[in-house]
């Protein structure tokens, strides 16, 4: 449930860089956006392969774990409405 916006001001880049980054991630198939009315919503492919890795055994999944993400739920480009 993470604005796009405050993921962009918490790693110090544009909300422009941010939403180009998700647009990379996207298009390589890490993660599926998914559309609910005028929100995005974004959720990682965990089983996917870290693509650096030596024997492609490590999945994305297993490297959020090592860095100490609980929850690698959607995160969303709109405010939540009030």
């Amino acid at each position: 449930g993470v604005r796009l916006r405050d993921i962009a001001v918490s790693v110090g880049i544009t909300e422009r860089s941010a939403f180009a980054i998700v647009s990379d991630l996207a298009v390589a198939g890490y993660i599926v956006k998914e559309k609910g009315g005028r929100r995005n919503r974004y959720r990682v492919e965990a089983q996917r392969p870290v693509p650096e890795s030596v024997d492609r055994r490590l999945a994305i999944g297993d490297l959020l774990a090592l860095l100490g993400v609980q929850d690698a739920g959607p995160a969303s480009t709109e405010p939540e409405p009030v």
